[in-house]
């Protein structure tokens, strides 16, 4: 039963974190407003993929809700009807959330994927919670968590939404992004809880401390980090996207405090590998660490130096989400002291 619970606890959190990649894709593409309405894209389930098909045309049926672009403005219709000849502003009512009002069928695409990504990930929550109610009189928290997770979706997919009516406010996409680590910490909790093997991890509270130092600190590097990519779509805005050189040209002081702020990150995790290497602990997902912090450096330099080679900025970004969650699930192993292994 555990075993089977596990798989769809894993299967649920790879679904997440293939939400994180989709949307640093959607992100690094700037197809953040592909879809200017939600949970429905341009008023369709499935979205269009020419533009003639968000026009007004001439005797044409619309369904209720369908949203066209008209003189470059959002109109939404009112009712299932047929057009004339002539456009007839009684049959449409403008979109109020925001005035974007442009379509790019690759960005629709991009964003409408992300969207499906993050329904699978809904739906996988959803039943590994419908059979954590199995274990409500052996592990309360595991049923209790599972259904935070479903809760925490909801809530993701209602951010999601404000990021679009906001027309990507960065402020609300820091937010976004960080909701969906709490996700990925709530769903590794209970993969951790589910977990009846005896792993021989010994207890030091050295260790114990470093651990959730360096969650915080990875914490902080990302939330900084949204806002420094904030920065870069602001000068993608003036330049362009051919101009990557410029893309940097004269950055805000965050930038310089992210870029450093990477070296005590470093130091710390660094002596986590030393300590837990030289006492024996047993956490070897620490050399997971390791090398995803070598990668997420060279990623970051790449952009810096290099002009953001292709996919480096999605990479950056997904390395990190990925970091979190290793250094969570080490954490959740250095929180349990073990009987007689207590070290010095």
């Amino acid at each position: 039963m555990y075993i089977t619970f596990r798989k769809i606890a894993k299967i649920s959190l790879v679904l997440v974190y293939l939400v994180i990649v989709a949307g640093a894709v959607v992100r690094m593409t700037g197809s953040g407003m592909g879809c200017p309405d939600w949970p429905k894209c341009f008023g369709y389930y499935i979205p269009p993929t020419e533009v003639t098909e968000i026009q007004w045309q001439a005797n044409r049926p619309f369904e209720k809700g369908q949203v066209i672009i008209w003189k470059e403005t959002l109109q939404v219709s009112k009712e299932t009807f047929t057009t004339a000849d002539s456009f007839n502003a009684e049959n449409w009512e403008m979109y109020t959330k925001h005035d974007y009002a442009e379509f790019n069928p690759w960005h629709t695409w991009i964003e409408y994927i992300n969207r499906l990504f993050g329904a699978l990930a809904g739906l996988a929550t959803l039943v590994l919670a419908i059979i954590s109610i199995k274990y409500w009189k052996k592990k309360k928290r595991i049923p209790i968590l599972s259904w935070l997770v479903v809760i925490g979706m909801v809530f993701q997919a209602w951010l999601g939404a404000t990021v679009v009516y906001s027309v990507l406010e960065p402020a609300k996409i820091t937010i976004h992004m960080l909701m969906a680590l709490v996700i990925v910490a709530m769903l590794l909790y209970v993969i951790y809880l589910a977990n009846n093997e005896n792993k021989r991890i010994k207890y030091d509270k050295t260790v114990l401390n470093f651990s959730v130092m360096a969650l915080v600190l990875t914490l902080i590097q990302i939330a900084m980090g949204t806002q420094v990519r904030q920065f870069v779509d602001e000068q993608i805005d003036i330049f362009g996207y051919d101009a990557k050189s410029l893309w940097l040209q004269n950055p805000e002081v965050l930038f310089y405090v992210h870029r450093s702020f990477s070296i005590i990150v470093l130091l710390v995790n660094f002596y986590l590998v030393y300590r837990i290497s030289r006492l024996n602990l047993g956490h070897f997902k620490i050399y997971w660490v390791l090398f995803l912090l070598v990668v997420e450096v060279i990623t970051g330099i790449a952009m810096n130096y290099l002009d953001f080679p292709f996919a480096s900025q999605p990479l950056h970004l997904v390395l990190a989400s990925i970091l979190f969650g290793v250094q969570f699930y080490i954490l959740l192993d250095a929180l349990k002291p073990r009987k007689n292994t207590k070290t010095s």
